[in-house]
């Protein structure tokens, strides 16, 4: 019988020369794309990864949260998104921080340090709004004016828009004088009211004097106003002016 000779199988090519042949463009063509992306990035030697935004939002919500707990209102946070330009290595350890001087109230920026395992911080703008009553003029008032609660009346709103010294209960306000002319419906504030004179200038006094073990009381006319509290000169029945601070019911208590 004759026998028929095979064609000698070509060679098995190793090593590089056969990755070569398999990253002709031809054989790329025919390659997924995924696949083909997961190629280039192992021949670059350069897989990377990043840190999600969305843990960090909520660590730093949970942080603004806890800081925020006591204020007088209803609180809301709104953080916006860590920037994914950023391109900061993942994180195992976030810790939010305020930076010094600043406290959960309105608009804030936010430090975040990664601890482990690569350092780095970050910094996020956020809002803590704080939702509640505050008191406004029911209408105009004068200057020197005594408030009463008809006076005012409550508005909902973010207090964290408003002046730090916005008042809130009437209870603040009512019996105070207002220092000067208030248009109706400004929110009310603790550094436009004063508090009434326990003490009027020319005002008939008790002038109270205080030691150890003794307590001697006289009449004097008062020379100025005092609020309680306040150092008022009252001149005595002699002619001799004496200072001592103002008291409620028009006492002026004197300590040697």
């Amino acid at each position: 019988m004759k026998r028929t000779r095979l064609p000698a199988r070509p060679p098995c090519r190793r090593g590089p020369a056969a990755l070569s042949a398999f990253l002709r463009p031809a054989a790329f063509a025919r390659l997924p794309f995924t696949l083909l992306a997961a190629a280039g990035a192992l021949l670059a030697g350069n897989v990377s990864a990043q840190q999600p935004a969305a843990p960090v939002t909520a660590a730093v919500i949970r942080f603004l949260e806890q800081e925020a707990r006591g204020l007088p209102g209803r609180v809301a946070v709104s953080v916006t998104p860590l920037d994914a330009r950023n391109q900061l290595p993942p994180c195992m350890s976030l810790v939010p921080f305020l930076p010094a001087g600043t406290r959960a109230w309105g608009q804030i920026s936010v430090g975040v340090r990664c601890d482990s395992p690569v350092e780095w911080t970050a910094y996020l703008q956020a809002r803590v709004s704080v939702l509640g009553e505050y008191l406004v003029t029911a209408q105009p008032l004068r200057a020197g004016q005594i408030i009463g609660p008809a006076d005012l009346v409550r508005r909902d709103g973010d207090l964290a828009t408003l002046p730090d010294n916005t008042l809130t209960d009437v209870a603040q306000a009512s019996g105070q004088y207002t220092r000067f002319a208030i248009a109706q419906g400004s929110p009310l504030r603790a550094d436009m009211l004063r508090i009434p004179p326990a003490v009027r200038q020319g005002q008939t006094v008790q002038v109270v004097t205080v030691g150890s073990g003794f307590r001697v009381s006289s009449e004097g006319v008062a020379l100025n106003n005092g609020a309680p509290g306040d150092p008022v000169r009252v001149r005595l029945g002699g002619g001799q002016v004496v200072t001592g601070a103002a008291r409620a019911g028009g006492v002026v208590e004197v300590t040697p």
